[in-house]
């Protein structure tokens, strides 16, 4: 078998991708972006399972996005799959860069409850970018269950989610206030009175639904 220059160089381009400087890795990246190569597609898909620093990643799922979506979505779909964190996070981080909507039944309820934030938080994202027309309401639904999960940045992520899906996702919150659950009953409120005013800063709003559930309030009234 002949071996052409480029066949070298894609060959030495992947390993840059696996190189132990962080520069290095972040150049090929780059480098692979911006001349888009079909071969490149799953060695993209795969680095960003493993990749440890967040701007070569967020420059892996860039180069992704510059190749075909018909040769990107079928890996990045498996990957979701992967029983690593990383790997189902870092592939609905890039579905959602992408944003082809026909990649949405990848999105499920296991993913959007998954016990890692970080995938959660991902799936949360690319569940309000992908929803068809006509579902936001069940996702904001199976958002809802997550209100009061982790801390501040996580709620914060759920809720921002739960505003961009607009007014279907108030009979939800109203339900959510009935929680015994003091943390999910603030989240709710918190989120609500983002969903109103949406200038109103996140942590002001979740320590004045704390002071309401406190007092016993349940917050319900100008819903």
């Amino acid at each position: 078998m002949t071996v052409t220059g480029q066949d070298t160089d894609v060959v030495r381009a992947r390993g840059a991708l696996e190189d132990g400087r962080a520069s290095v890795r972040l150049r090929a990246a780059m480098a692979v972006g911006t001349t888009p190569d079909p071969r490149f597609v799953d060695k993209l898909v795969e680095r960003c399972a493993v990749e440890p620093e967040f701007f070569v990643r967020d420059m892996l799922t860039w180069a992704l996005t510059r190749h075909p979506v018909s040769l990107t979505l079928p890996p990045l779909v498996r990957e979701v799959r992967s029983e690593h964190a990383q790997a189902r996070s870092q592939a609905l981080h890039t579905l959602s860069k992408i944003g082809d909507r026909r990649a949405w039944p990848v999105i499920t309820r296991a993913l959007l409850t998954d016990a890692d934030d970080e995938v959660a938080r991902s799936a949360w994202r690319t569940a309000v970018l992908l929803v068809p027309e006509g579902e936001e309401s069940a996702l904001a639904v199976v958002l809802a269950t997550q209100l009061g999960r982790g801390e501040r940045e996580t709620q914060l992520s759920l809720s921002r989610a739960l505003v961009a899906l607009g007014e279907v996702i108030v009979p939800a919150l109203h339900a959510a206030t009935s929680s015994p659950d003091p943390g999910t009953h603030a989240h709710a409120l918190a989120t609500r009175r983002l969903l109103r005013d949406p200038d109103t800063g996140f942590e002001f709003a979740i320590e004045e639904a704390k002071r309401v559930v406190a007092l016993g309030g349940s917050g319900r009234e100008g819903r």
